[in-house]
């Protein structure tokens, strides 16, 4: 199937879950994951709809962000952030769903244009303790969540994470549900967080489940990453 034909029954399945899981109608917002995806790929995804995308590598991001400059999208950053590229994510992107440190927090806010409106935050969370995945502890959130109070050029929207590999339904539900308590616990102590980014192809039924107001989809929706893309150098 082509990409229109997949944002279809991308959103067929959304709206799905929404109504099994009692969730409100359009509560859920499809990010479209477009790393190692060409151009004409992402041109196919505007022409069906899409309006918001994800990139995890800067280099690879900037010539699509320039190319669909006029096209009213919606781009979050959601790879690994390196510290030497805060700037240029800090002026090109909408969002950033893999903030972990106030190093980088900081960076970002000192570094985001005053002309444009504030960037929009999620931290993220390593919510399964995997040594192989970036996200902050949850025992350090707290403090990282109050430390967005003083950066004035950053808007905290809520929380990211990407847990470890699951087979089962329950098994995925489990650890989504490890990420809603700390939502829930953040909202309670007045954060006032409207975000949940969680769930991919393989578990958006479980992360809708728990709470998902944002879901992460790359090849489902794209077709298979085309790994020589030219990329530009840094």
């Amino acid at each position: 199937m082509g990409v229109h034909q997949n944002l279809i029954t991308i959103h067929r399945k959304i709206r799905e879950y929404e109504d099994l899981y009692s969730r409100p109608p359009g509560s859920v917002r499809l990010l479209g994951a477009s790393k190692d995806q060409p151009m004409e790929r992402v041109k196919a995804a505007i022409s069906a709809g899409q309006r918001i995308f994800g990139e995890n590598y800067l280099q690879e991001a900037l010539p699509k962000i320039a190319l669909f400059a006029n096209e009213n999208l919606e781009w979050h950053f959601i790879g690994t952030i390196q510290s030497n590229k805060t700037k240029k994510i800090a002026e090109h992107f909408d969002w950033v769903q893999t903030v972990n440190s106030e190093q980088i927090a900081q960076r970002l806010n000192d570094q985001r244009p005053l002309h444009l409106p504030p960037l929009n935050i999620c931290i993220e969370v390593n919510i399964s303790h995997e040594a192989s995945k970036s996200g902050i502890d949850a025992t350090n959130l707290l403090s990282l969540a109050k430390f967005f109070s003083k950066l004035s050029r950053l808007k905290l929207r809520g929380l990211m994470a990407v847990p470890q590999h699951a087979d089962s339904f329950n098994e995925q539900k489990m650890e989504f549900h490890k990420l809603r308590v700390l939502f829930d616990e953040l909202n309670a102590k007045g954060f006032g967080l409207d975000t949940l980014s969680m769930g991919m192809s393989n578990d958006m039924e479980a992360a809708i489940a728990e709470g998902s107001t944002m879901i992460r989809i790359g090849t489902a929706f794209f077709g298979q990453r085309t790994k020589n893309l030219t990329i530009p150098p840094e």
